[in-house]
């Protein structure tokens, strides 16, 4: 096995060899974020032959940017000198693969590799940038923007378009892969790029857990692939195929156990409380307390599908909302989200899924709705548990893209002034978290700094974009739908 004389390190780029859904070649361009000596989810093996080392791209030094008031890259003038810098830094993006996945953090550099070597292109999002970008603007929380269009803002009566510089250094995501269709069509910067990784500490993973161990699994009438491990009963997880009852999601060896089981299985639908309904779609709220052994299962199912958890059979502290869609059999599962009955931390969502055969169709950001709708009946702003899948997190960005801007497009001028709102403002309309805001707003290169104030500028290309991805967006959670009354678990002695 002959070693290349070529230096491949973290951050390179080069077009890699894959066929698309016609079964055609085609050449995208992928990022070394890591190499990684296990198969999972959506990992791709690559070997030298389908590597394009003439193109091989090698990561920019990062770009110290002035800073303003903490704003990185931002300094009081006209728009003729921030149009004349985001011109200059401007840089068309690369087409980049469909797929990625979540890896442990990288090292800083790679040694040398054989060309040979298994080298998987994967997606890093990074947990702590959520807080440091939010970090960067603590000045900003209380403070009033003024919205208007980019084509307000022009240079020597002529209109130009400002493209806002990237804040730092800013590598384009490569194999971001997300939940829902909608997410990768807003119209705005594709699969956000944070640095760092969301996978928690792994000092509990062995070599037994690094690897799925369930082939199949049937539920219902589908079939699903399992992505990661899921701690199964041993004896279960050599079969060809694990039988789930889609109500009760008790797991069974055979199809003959599983039709034993359904003429004793009572249930059409999740145990617990149906508190929203519209058309075919109907949320359950589910007690960890009261139905543990459904919540158990509920959690070995999940399990299988998310690798930056881990499972844990005390269901007790949590609430579990199953989104089902209904027919003549019942209630099937489409995915859920669980919840801390007590949280510190304003963590409004514990886990979060959508199954397989369900994703892509707008059910993620279905869900991550219902959760803030919830929180809007409680008073609260909320915010996901970190870390994030990479799904997850895509979903997130989308959704708090789509809502933000929502609002900021719904702002009607007063006494002929520009529009005026605060963060506060947001956070409280939205439920999300004023940091999530923060760094959304940052996400998208909306904040500038123009005549002593700060100006949440929409461009042209936002508000198509965002116009679009709404039209695609035809799942929405109606509140009048929802019956659902909040509990101060604080004065229960044991929930």
């Amino acid at each position: 096995m002959a070693e290349s004389s070529v230096e491949i390190i973290e951050g390179c780029r080069l077009p890699v060899l894959r066929k698309n859904q016609e079964n055609e070649d085609e050449w995208p361009l992928a990022e070394i974020l890591s190499y990684y000596p296990f198969n999972k989810r959506l990992d791709e093996w690559v070997t030298p032959d389908r590597l394009d080392l003439k193109k091989l791209q090698f990561p920019k030094k990062e770009a110290k940017t002035p800073t303003k008031n903490g704003l990185p890259g931002s300094v009081p003038g006209s728009p003729e000198r921030d149009v004349r810098k985001s011109l200059e830094l401007c840089v068309p993006a690369a087409s980049a693969p469909s797929r990625g996945k979540t890896l442990p953090a990288p090292k800083r550099k790679a040694e040398s590799v054989c060309l040979a070597t298994q080298v998987s292109a994967a997606v890093t999002p990074g947990p702590s940038a959520e807080e440091s970008q939010a970090s960067v603007y603590p000045a900003l929380r209380d403070s009033s923007f003024s919205v208007q269009p980019l084509a307000a803002l022009s240079t020597n009566g002529t209109t130009r378009r400002l493209i806002p510089p990237p804040p730092g250094r800013k590598r384009k995501t490569c194999g971001g892969t997300d939940e829902d269709s909608q997410d990768s069509s807003d119209g705005i910067p594709s699969a956000p790029r944070m640095t760092g990784s969301l996978v928690s500490d792994r000092s509990h993973d062995d070599i037994v857990t690094r690897m799925k161990n369930i082939e199949c699994i049937e539920l219902g009438r589908h079939r699903l692939k399992p992505w990661y491990f899921s701690p199964y009963p041993q004896e279960l997880t050599g079969l060809p195929i694990l039988y789930l009852c889609e109500y009760c999601l008790k797991y069974l060896k055979s199809l003959k156990c599983l039709q034993r089981h359904l003429t004793k299985c009572n249930l059409r639908h999740p145990p617990g409380n149906e508190i929203y309904r519209k058309g075919t779609i109907s949320f359950f709220e589910i007690d960890g307390r009261k139905n543990k052994s459904y919540s158990q299962n509920l959690c070995l199912l999940a399990k299988c599908f998310l690798d930056h958890k881990t499972l844990s059979y005390a269901t007790d502290p949590f609430l579990f909302y199953v989104m089902t869609e209904y027919d003549s059999k019942g209630f099937h599962i489409v995915g859920y989200f669980s919840k801390e009955k007590e949280s510190t931390e304003d963590y409004n969502v514990a886990c979060i899924l959508t199954l397989p055969p369900y994703q892509r169709r707008g059910y993620g950001k279905l869900l991550i709705e219902f959760s803030y709708e919830l929180s809007k009946v409680e008073g609260k702003t909320g915010t996901p548990e970190k870390p994030l899948s990479d799904l997850g997190l895509l979903s997130y960005r989308s959704y708090w893209t789509q809502t933000i801007l929502e609002i900021l497009m719904n702002l009607e001028p007063e006494d002929g002034e520009r529009p005026q709102i605060t963060i506060n403002e947001i956070s409280e309309i939205t439920s999300v978290k004023k940091e999530d805001v923060i760094s959304t707003l940052q996400y998208l290169n909306l904040i500038n700094y123009y005549k002593g104030q700060y100006i949440l500028t929409l461009s042209e290309d936002i508000v198509e974009g965002h116009e679009r991805a709404m039209q695609k967006r035809h799942l929405r959670i109606d509140s009048k739908c929802l019956h659902f009354t909040p509990k101060d678990w604080s004065k229960r002695g044991k929930w």
